[in-house]
C-alpha cells in the first residue's frame, strides 16, 4: 500500500498546523484547498501590487512639474507596474500550456497529479 507524506506519523508530539495537520482519507483534497490558496492570494497581492506601481508612477508624472528625469523615472515606473501585470497573467497560462504539452492536463491541480484521479 501506497502512502502519502500526510498519512506518515512522525510520532509523538509532532503533528501539523491547521487543516494541513490532520490525516486521513481528505489529505490530497487539503492539501489541493491549500495550494491553490496560496497561489490565489499570491496572485491578487501580485495585482494590487503593481496595480500601486501604476498609480504612483502616474502620480510621479503629474506631480514632476516638467522635470524631464522625473518624467522619465515615473514611466519606467509605469512600465514595470505594466509589465508585471502581464507576467503574472503570462505564467499561468504558460504553466498550464507546459502542463498540456507534457501531457499533464491539470497541472494546475495538485490533487489529479498526486492522486492519479482526474
Amino acid at each position: 500500500m501506497n502512502k502519502i507524506l500526510a498519512d506518515v506519523s512522525l510520532g509523538p508530539g509532532f503533528s501539523g498546523f491547521g487543516p494541513l495537520g490532520k490525516s486521513g482519507e481528505n489529505a490530497p483534497q487539503q492539501f489541493n484547498t491549500t495550494i491553490s490558496r496560496i497561489i490565489g492570494v499570491m496572485t491578487v497581492v501580485a495585482f494590487i501590487w503593481f496595480t500601486f506601481m501604476v498609480i504612483i508612477g502616474a502620480i510621479r508624472i503629474v506631480s514632476s512639474g516638467g522635470d524631464k528625469a522625473s518624467v522619465e523615472s515615473a514611466r519606467k515606473q509605469i512600465t514595470t507596474g505594466i509589465v508585471g501585470v502581464v507576467i503574472v497573467v503570462a505564467a499561468i497560462f504558460i504553466v498550464s500550456l507546459i502542463g498540456t504539452i507534457l501531457g499533464i492536463g491539470n497541472i494546475l491541480n495538485p490533487t489529479c497529479i498526486i492522486g492519479n484521479s482526474c
